[in-house]
């Protein structure tokens, strides 16, 4: 019974969505399957914020299967061995030799995937995002630049609306925390969920994501691609920073800068012009591109590790300039279902 309350406890964060790498007491490990030999039986467990964990399997190994969100054992169903895939998220129990495991709880990664998906859908049907222009009792003002003006959004709030603050250098919904209205300041950008209006402009919120971000545009002195930092001369003051790149760092390259068009079609919405850009990699950002970088606010204003980051961007920054994109800030989904993407320009 001890043993299943622990389970039960632990199961959500099985999702992703909250980390936790510490090892129970009762010699659980908690993470996900990085390694998997079927012949051998030998696994490898990755806790969220530690190095992997090598284990055994045995021929008496429970196995089970439960999906995500679910807190209730009674639900879980009994599976093979065969069935655990790379990826998976697990809970595992082990033998007082701490290498031996008698039982795996599993989500799949494949049925998280699709939660996820459903999730992110969710999010992008009944959700608003902008930047906070002013707060009025239980209602959030947002702002959004376009190209064709200033648009303006209302976020309703009620003692029911869950509020989630990002972490420092990360927009992952896994890495928020619990937040309150009061902590929502103006020039937050935010992201709410819930009844919206049949105009898209207010939202009676459920959830309410939001954080505040930093956004620099200069251009690229020099590359690092083994150290994943840029070097960058900051636009209009020629100040030098330094551009922190990891693994949650989302890279978008513009086409066509080089030559001077390719830039965005008239009235096009900005974030829309983002989120249709293609991926790209640090190799690909070459000395001398301008670049626009938004991150977490931190303490040191000559490091900013990215959130996001486009390269080639001239079409962007001579956009933000214009009087009707001045100002212009992009706020998108990315990510998981509450992932926020932003992008301002000042």
């Amino acid at each position: 019974m001890r043993n299943a309350s622990i389970v039960v406890l632990a199961l959500v964060l099985l999702t992703g969505r909250y980390g936790n790498s510490q090892t129970p007491a009762n010699k659980s490990v908690m993470g996900t399957v990085t390694s998997f030999n079927r012949d051998t039986k030998a696994i490898e467990v990755k806790p969220d914020n530690a190095a992997p964990v090598p284990l055994k399997l045995l021929a008496a190994t429970v196995v089970q299967r439960i999906a995500p969100g679910e807190t209730n054992l009674k639900n879980a169903a009994a599976i093979e061995l065969s069935d655990v895939t790379i990826g998976d998220r697990v809970l595992v129990t082990l033998a007082s030799n701490g290498a031996d495991v008698l039982r795996i709880v599993l989500m799949a990664a494949t049925d998280i995937a699709k939660r996820d998906d459903a999730d992110r859908e969710d999010w992008n049907k009944r959700g608003i995002s902008g930047i906070v222009s002013g707060k009025n009792g239980s209602q959030i003002l947002l702002k959004l630049k376009t190209p064709r003006g200033d648009v303006q959004q209302t976020v309703a709030v009620s003692d029911k609306t869950k509020f989630r603050r990002y972490s420092p250098d990360s927009v992952k919904f896994a890495d928020a925390r619990p937040g309150k209205l009061d902590e929502v300041s103006v020039g937050d950008q935010i992201r709410a969920r819930g009844e919206k209006s049949p105009d898209g402009l207010r939202v009676d919120a459920e959830e309410v994501v939001f954080g505040t971000f930093l956004t620099k545009a200069g251009s690229v002195v020099s590359v690092d691609p083994a150290g994943k930092e840029i070097s960058v001369k900051e636009l209009g003051n020629g100040k030098p920073f330094i551009i922190k790149l990891t693994l949650d760092s989302a890279i978008k390259q513009m086409p066509g800068a080089a030559g001077g068009r390719g830039g965005p079609a008239p009235g096009a919405n900005v974030t829309q012009i983002i989120e249709a850009l293609p991926a790209a990699k640090i190799e690909d950002i070459k000395p001398g591109a301008s670049i626009v970088v938004s991150g977490a606010k931190g303490q040191d204003a000559d490091r900013v590790t990215a959130i996001l980051l486009v390269t080639n961007a001239d079409a962007l920054i001579r956009l933000a300039a214009t009087p009707s994109g001045r100002g212009a800030t992009l706020v998108f989904g990315s990510g998981d279902g509450g992932g926020l993407s932003v992008l301002g320009i000042q």
